[in-house]
């Protein structure tokens, strides 16, 4: 009978793995080998390392991450023993993409200003990225992308040169896998150099990898001006961050962007297709009947906005509503007065304990009579929209 290991922070796990055979759930953060001893399957997420003293003595033959990001996997190492691996590509997208929403309003509205006619800069065109830059163009920003490995294979004029990006934005976000090698390495991405290249007072967002940004580069471009605000959701040496850059972050929060109840779901399943592949068995299990569901105390939400002539009001209140990524930020300022070890704890602490948050495209907002420009928008970030337009166009500057 096969085996499968599956960390407690995978949502559905034993559901899905039990059509293939047993399933014993353990904690990720003490995953040991002797947990492993009789496996034959291993799903992890981003919080457990898995390298060849994890598996020393085991039968495990596959090994999956139910996250987009795989660095915690020794591949290498995992290629040299014939151990097929996988990940889960593009599993949180939408998740990144309503946390990079929320970043935005959170920031426009603590600090006043408008996001109509600015310009973002997008490093990193792959599922997360595209889904960042298809929720930008909703709200109307003008996206200015950089990719060099896609814009080699595509050939496509669309993808311009780092530094012509960085120059003419705005708005700067990361959307990069970490590669300490090989043509395009992203470690220290975002150094000296490249916050030399921005535009002076721009706003600064890294929900990719921690180390791809230079932590103490990025405080000398704040001390310059180069950065004037900037928004971390993954930071250098996490669990143990640096609360220099936090207490000067504008926003910080505890690398949960992608920890929708969806985005979790999705890589569970993701994980357990790859699995059934690798067995050579049809899946029996589905992950849309628990991604249709309401979960106990977390039922559909229904919420009502109040009409506004102003379409960026009225997105704004809905985006801010569906997520207020200000409790996210308030919680992980809440630790900065730890020691180091306790600090770290608590990290994980927020990761594993996150509260569940359901994607925009789960919430339903009831506001007649807005124009069919906010309709357009608010369907374009994956909202459900009731009540019917108004028949002419709200008064206000678009998005």
């Amino acid at each position: 009978m096969i085996r499968t290991v599956c960390t407690e922070d995978l949502p559905c796990a034993r559901e899905a793995f039990s059509t293939l055979g047993e399933v014993c759930i353990r904690p990720g953060g003490t995953l040991a080998p002797s947990d492993l001893t009789d496996a034959d399957l291993l799903a992890v997420r981003s919080g457990t390392r898995v390298d060849a003293s994890l598996l020393a003595g085991s039968r495990v033959k596959f090994v999956g991450t139910a996250t987009i990001g795989y660095d915690h996997l020794d591949t290498a190492g995992l290629d040299r023993a014939g151990i097929r691996w996988a990940s889960a590509p593009g599993c949180n997208a939408n998740s990144v993409a309503d946390w990079f929403c929320a970043a935005l309003f959170t920031l426009a509205r603590r600090h006043g200003f408008r996001l109509a006619g600015k310009t973002l800069g997008l490093v990193g065109h792959g599922n997360v990225g595209a889904r960042v830059a298809a929720r930008a163009v909703a709200l109307g920003l003008r996206v200015l992308l950089n990719d060099p490995p896609r814009a080699r294979a595509a050939r496509d004029a669309a993808y311009l040169p780092l530094r012509e990006v960085l120059g003419a934005s705005d708005i700067v976000t990361l959307h990069v896998p970490l590669e300490k090698e090989g043509a395009e390495p992203t470690f220290h991405l975002a150094g000296a150099g490249f916050f030399a290249m921005m535009k002076p007072g721009a706003i600064f967002v890294n929900a990719a990898r921690g180390a791809v940004v230079d932590t103490d580069a990025l405080l000398d471009a704040m001390d310059r001006g180069l950065v004037r605000h900037a928004v971390m959701d993954t930071w250098e040496g996490e669990p143990v961050y640096r609360t220099d850059l936090l207490r000067r972050a504008a926003l910080g929060t505890a690398h949960i962007a992608g920890h929708s109840y969806e985005g979790k779901v999705m890589g569970t399943a993701m994980v357990y297709r790859e699995a059934c592949r690798f067995l050579g068995v049809v899946p029996q299990w589905s992950s849309d009947a628990h991604l249709a569901e309401d979960l106990p105390g977390h039922p559909k939400r229904v919420l009502d906005l109040a009409p506004s002539a102003e379409i960026e009001t009225v997105v704004g209140d809905a985006v801010l509503a569906a997520y207020n990524l200000g409790d996210d930020d308030a919680a992980l300022r809440r630790t900065l007065s730890l020691d180091d070890a306790a600090r770290a704890q608590a990290f994980r602490a927020l990761r594993k304990a996150y509260p569940v948050r359901r994607e925009f495209r789960w919430h339903t907002l009831n506001c007649p009579g807005i124009s069919p420009e906010t309709r357009r928008v608010l369907l374009g970030l994956g909202f459900r929209v009731d009540g019917p337009p108004q028949g002419n166009k709200a008064r206000g500057a678009s998005l």
